[in-house]
């Protein structure tokens, strides 16, 4: 709803879907175009009613609440505002269903707003469903990181799936290539991480005893001259946890422009990688209404499989070392 009444009050009623959201939150969403500052303070003065009460910001909304809000006007966006702006999503839909929405992300795209960037996938995918009732991000993926993403379309899938998460009952499977030549055929990483944070505001993490924990399962798929390719499964999810993890090792990622080896990305841009070689590539979930597993697969991106071939090339112009005579 982008207009109330500005001479009279108006009441709505919560649907089931929204329940458990804070109050404050809630409003934001309902009321498009409202500025934050404002819902707190209608909020603070107690002109928002719950069922006839006064709540704060805190509050969390259940099924059937009645809210009463005070007359007041929003603006009615321009039509070029509700359009997605020109970096439009570009993300192939993977599944979809009434309460998941699974999208295969693009490298180079946040999944949401923040930090100087406008607009994150979460956002573009609003915007360009501007019917949708409710759309959530269930987990993360770094911004350079494509693959396998997964959003709700209703608050009980987002905390059924959250639940699995918890549980370590899902299973996320990424490609990774990394520096270095990989030898063993299958190495369980427990080492415990620490974030903190650079002058500059960015975050970063690194290997601490007393980090919190994290565990990482790697599997060789693939060797060349310099090169490994591995499956990488998370049994925990950390910020950064499986770059950090194979930095701390010796084996940087390709391409990674935080914990990588800065003077091997340039060559490999001159090459044609233009950006972190590490694709999420399959989520195994329980389906949040049914119960069925969810079998999620993305496709590696064309670029990073191009990158392959140009590996695959170079290794062929590489002499066969073998017995001399």
């Amino acid at each position: 709803m982008n207009e109330l009444s500005k001479d009279s009050a108006t009441w709505h009623e919560v649907d089931a879907e929204a329940a458990g959201q804070r109050v404050d939150n809630y409003l934001t969403k309902w009321l498009k175009g409202v500025p934050k500052s404002h819902i707190y303070r209608i909020l603070r003065s107690g002109e928002v009613r719950v069922n006839s009460r006064r709540v704060g910001p805190d509050y969390r909304v259940q099924a059937g609440d009645r809210l009463r809000l005070p007359p007041l006007r929003t603006a009615r966006p321009a039509a070029a505002a509700r359009k997605p702006p020109a970096s439009r999503l570009k993300a192939d839909v993977v599944y979809e269903d009434e309460f998941l929405l699974v999208i295969n992300k693009p490298s180079g795209v946040a999944v949401h707003g923040g930090s100087g960037i406008s607009h994150g996938v979460v956002e573009l995918l609003r915007l360009e469903r501007p019917d949708a009732r409710f759309l959530e991000l269930v987990h993360r993926l770094d911004r350079e990181t494509s693959g396998v993403l997964l959003l709700a379309k209703r608050r009980s899938a987002l905390t059924a799936l959250h639940r699995q998460l918890r549980e370590g009952a899902v299973q996320k499977l990424y490609d990774v290539l990394v520096k270095g030549r990989w030898r063993d055929g299958k190495r369980s990483v427990k080492l415990s991480l620490h974030k903190y944070v650079l002058a500059s505001g960015e975050r970063r993490v690194a290997v601490k005893d007393d980090g919190t924990h994290a565990h990482t399962v790697f599997r060789l798929q693939r060797n060349w001259q310099g090169y490994s390719l591995l499956e990488a499964e998370l049994k925990t999810g950390r910020t950064h946890q499986i770059r950090v993890h194979l930095a701390h090792l010796g084996f940087p990622v390709a391409g990674d422009d935080k914990y990588g080896d800065f003077a091997l990305n340039k060559q490999l841009a001159r090459q044609g990688l233009k950006h972190m070689f590490l694709h999420a590539r399959k989520v195994v979930i329980a389906h949040p209404q049914s119960g069925a597993t969810l079998a999620l697969e993305a496709p590696l991106p064309g670029a990073l499989q191009s990158f392959l071939s140009v590996l695959d090339a170079e290794e062929a112009r590489v002499p066969a070392r073998g017995i001399q005579y």
